[in-house]
């Protein structure tokens, strides 16, 4: 269980926090093994939350807890830990190491800790219409391509929550579709949880519990 108890980023509440929101200045919890969405157009704070919750950002007051324990309590080795087993995440920004192909950014997570063999990657590949693609330094693909490998970089280890971050913003529709099945469908073999922050799209897909911001 993930959860947030009078959330507050310092930079959103010096713009001014929604008072309707869902998530900041109130509680709220992500479950182990549902799906959530969360809605709000830019700059509302969907990027800050997810960042709070992987630990990259400190600069709210309230808390946030993991499994019953408050992550300002986290060590660096055990946020190594949580990001290892626990958390995965695609950024909006992607965080991709550009002079690398999309293979070796994969391989950098999936060998220091191994969730899927390369048979199943070489699938999703090919799913993903990545085939050859995946073999380019990142700095040549296109946008919506590095989503894909960023996309697959995350699926490819072991996690309990997958937090996605727009990832499908630069897909046409055929591509989020496939996407986003060999996201649930990981997600429903490893009982993970999903928290998707959109601009308020769906792809589709129905939440078990929508937050807006």
């Amino acid at each position: 269980m993930i959860l947030l108890n009078d959330l507050q980023p310092l930079p959103l509440v010096s713009l001014g926090l929604n008072p309707d929101s869902d998530i900041f200045a109130t509680e709220c919890d992500f479950a182990h093994g549902r799906r959530y969405l969360v809605s709000a157009p830019s700059g509302r704070g969907k990027s800050t939350l997810l960042h709070c919750i992987y630990g990259l950002r400190r600069d709210y007051t309230g808390s946030i807890s993991i499994d019953g324990r408050d992550i300002s309590t986290f060590s660096p080795d055990d946020w190594a830990d949580k990001r290892q087993q626990d958390l995965a995440i695609v950024f909006q920004d992607l965080r991709l190491f550009p002079q690398l192909s999309g293979l070796e950014n994969i391989r950098l997570h999936a060998d220091l800790n191994p969730g899927v063999d390369d048979v199943t990657l070489r699938h999703w590949a090919h799913e993903l219409q990545m085939d050859e693609e995946w073999e380019k330094p990142v700095q040549k693909l296109s946008y919506g391509q590095r989503q894909r490998i960023a996309i697959l970089r995350a699926l490819s280890r072991p996690f309990r929550y997958l937090l996605l971050d727009e990832p499908f913003s630069h897909l046409d529709a055929r591509n989020s579709e496939a996407a986003l099945h060999l996201v649930l469908e990981t997600c429903t073999r490893l009982g993970a949880g999903l928290i998707m922050a959109s601009l308020g799209e769906t792809f589709g897909l129905e939440y078990e519990c929508v937050y807006e911001i």
